[in-house]
């Protein structure tokens, strides 16, 4: 039995073909303008959506935050180790704290109205801390010891520590942007001018809200057992050169995190960082 011959096709037309390609070309370019354009108007909404989020908040913020603050402080369950190390600084001169800044909310709450001082950043994230501040008594200078403004916020904090002295002044030294656990020289700067020692200060929970956030940003839950350390101060030598404040502040971030391991310890608990933070 023979098999049966197909039908030969017709030649294609190369100049058809030619048309019919760039009619799909022009199509495809058209979905994805389509599709670009509609992505635009989804960011413009999200856009306008942070921004109407971020002004809500900047209003409700700053009139809940202080009293809820002031109620968790109060449920909240305190042990303080190293109080020897904090005496030894309370001197009228005054003199510097450093901690980490996912830890500032509760160490704010449990040092409130002691005649402190902090830096705070010029950002939205700022203007709430300081309100934050304010209501539990402490003084602010805006601004910020990282990138180009780093100079001068450090002179206008000796400024504040000439006319004022006394109290202490809270410094973070990861912010306000990070990396976490991360140290420059300008709070060894800062006490080689001033004079003043720095008091490394730990403030670890047992139970606590950790924002997704470059510092993982710490708020202690009702009841939290907490633990505040004080490290045992540092001083810089009027004469240290630059590669003595780069020493200073190596021994000052692992001062940081050795209060942090200590408080955790004392609560029984693993510490709450990666490995690779120290």
């Amino acid at each position: 039995m023979n098999a049966e011959i197909p039908p030969r096709e017709a030649p294609e037309d190369p100049a058809a073909a030619r048309r019919l390609a760039r009619e799909a070309r022009r199509a495809e370019a058209a979905r994805r303008g389509a599709d670009r354009k509609a992505k635009g108007r989804d960011r413009g909404k999200a856009r306008a959506f942070r921004r109407f989020r971020r002004r809500l908040g900047g209003a409700i913020l700053p009139l809940l935050a202080p009293p809820v603050l002031g109620l968790l402080r109060r449920s909240w369950r305190v042990t303080y180790l190293g109080q020897e190390h904090r005496a030894a600084v309370s001197t009228p001169r005054g003199f510097l704290v450093a901690l980490w800044h996912g830890r500032m909310l509760p160490a704010i709450a449990i040092h409130h109205h002691q005649g402190h001082s902090a830096l705070v950043s010029p950002s939205d994230d700022g203007a709430l801390a300081q309100v934050l501040l304010a209501k539990k008594g402490y003084g602010v200078l805006r601004g910020t010891t990282s990138g180009g403004g780093g100079s001068a916020a450090l002179r206008a904090m000796q400024q504040r520590l000439e006319q004022q002295p006394g109290g202490a002044f809270v410094i973070t030294p990861d912010g306000p942007r990070g990396p976490r656990h991360s140290m420059n020289v300008g709070l060894a700067w800062l006490a080689r001018e001033s004079g003043l020692p720095i008091l490394p200060l730990g403030v670890v929970s047992a139970r606590a809200w950790r924002m997704r956030s470059w510092d993982a940003f710490n708020i202690p839950k009702p009841f939290s057992r907490i633990a505040v350390v004080y490290g045992e101060p540092l001083r810089v030598p009027p004469e240290a050169d630059a590669w003595q404040l780069e020493k200073i502040s190596a021994t000052l971030r692992a001062a940081l995190i050795e209060t942090e391991r200590r408080g955790f310890a004392q609560l029984g608990l693993p510490v709450d960082w990666p490995s690779e933070l120290g």
